[in-house]
């Protein structure tokens, strides 16, 4: 009988019955439930696959390793030069979010065209004010990052009416929902196109500080920005000299280049902003997501077949 593999689990967000969900998936696995740090250090020694986040420690620890799945779509905070620079296969749980990101970035954009921000500072100060709401359907919405949370932001952007334009750095067929792709080369015309801006990029080397002074003074004085994605791919300096200086009419942000964002941070008090505190990919439903998507993995991992979700480590997306 072949020697089982180690799988170490250290997503703690686990319950018995998604541990169990695991176990089920092979007889030829055997798994270890990551506890405190030093029994960490010391599990991952023998193990194959980890199954959650990890540190340079763990990965320096490990002899066996060849496997990373982390339960986030994000893995910039493990792209450390000795675990890029090595062999072992990293994926990540890309889709889990794709639901609940998108469902924020559409209600944003309804809060801002019905202006609900401004009437519930209003409804804080008891006062009876009027407003003229805006529609989506008609207008232009640019999808930054056409992955699985841009594509389903897209999808919903479309039923309301939409024109859907997507930017994506790498080729991709073009869903019927979205009326046009375009490539990097075309960014000043995607912003001048656009009246609301939806930003799903994963932060990299390229996206960080995609969208600058140069970039927001394309955008039309009576456009919106949506950014459930990473902070730092906007300036937020230039950002919020935007926001205050009328260059773009205003933005929906769950996510800072500095978080928390700082008591003093002049955003707090923009009328034209909505800021939520980097909840967008909260759902009751994440854990359970998370673990359909590495047990389909461990599947394919067990049968020798190409893995989902596989992070080119040099470019981390």
């Amino acid at each position: 009988m072949s020697e089982k593999i180690r799988v170490l689990l250290t997503y703690r967000g686990l319950s018995e019955k998604h541990v169990q969900r695991i176990r089920e998936v092979s007889t030829r696995i055997t798994l270890d439930i990551a506890a405190d740090k030093e029994k960490v250090l010391d599990a991952v020694k023998d193990a194959e696959v980890i199954f959650g986040g990890f540190n340079r420690d763990m990965f320096l620890a490990s002899k066996k390793l060849k496997w990373v799945h982390v339960a986030s779509a994000g893995v910039e905070a493990y792209l450390f030069p000795e675990f890029v620079n090595s062999q072992v296969i990293l994926t990540n749980s890309s889709g889990v979010h794709r639901i609940p990101i998108s469902e924020m970035a559409i209600a944003m954009m309804l809060m801002l065209a019905k202006r609900l921000h401004r009437f519930m500072r209003f409804q804080l100060e008891g006062k009876w004010s009027r407003l003229l709401s805006d529609e989506l359907a008609g207008k232009t919405v640019g999808i930054l990052g056409l992955g699985d949370i841009g594509t389903e932001t897209a999808w919903k952007a479309k039923c309301f009416g939409m024109r859907v334009l997507a930017l994506n750095r790498r080729t991709k067929h073009r869903p019927t929902y979205v009326d046009e792709i375009l490539g990097v080369e075309d960014l000043n015309y995607f912003l001048g196109e656009l009246d609301y801006l939806v930003i799903t990029v994963p932060l990299t080397k390229e996206t960080r500080h995609m969208i600058g002074e140069k970039e927001l003074k394309l955008m039309k004085p009576t456009a919106y920005i949506v950014n459930v994605s990473r902070g730092a791919v906007i300036d937020n300096a230039a950002l919020t000299k935007a926001l205050k200086e009328g260059w773009i009419a205003g933005a929906g942000l769950d996510v800072f280049e500095q978080e928390p964002l700082p008591e003093g941070s002049e955003l707090w008090k923009l009328e034209n902003v909505i800021i939520t505190p980097h909840v967008s990919g909260g759902t009751p439903h994440y854990a359970e997501r998370a673990v359909e998507i590495f047990c389909r993995n461990l599947a394919r991992y067990l049968d020798g077949k190409p893995l989902i979700n596989v992070v080119d480590k040099t470019t981390g997306y």
